[in-house]
């Protein structure tokens, strides 16, 4: 992508490329990050937090219907 000038207004806004946001934004929420001088804009994917379902493993002897039970055994780890 080529360098294009863009104004700032007066609250710090820009408008970002409508070919950068038709082919990268997916949502409405992009992360910047300052880098020496530098704005660096990266579209933010939401997470898939069902990814990590059933992924955790732990040999705990209380009933699981008791919570309190449950974390006094991992914590005890």
């Amino acid at each position: 992508m080529r360098a294009v000038l863009k104004e700032v207004d007066k609250q710090g806004r820009i408008v970002l490329p409508a070919g950068w946001r038709k082919r990268h934004l997916r949502g409405n929420k992009v992360l910047v990050r300052a880098k020496e001088g530098v704005l660096e804009i990266v579209p933010h994917d939401d997470v898939d937090l069902t990814a990590y379902f059933d992924v955790a493993e732990a040999d705990i002897k209380a009933d699981l219907s008791d919570w309190h039970g449950v974390r006094r055994d991992l914590r005890k780890r």
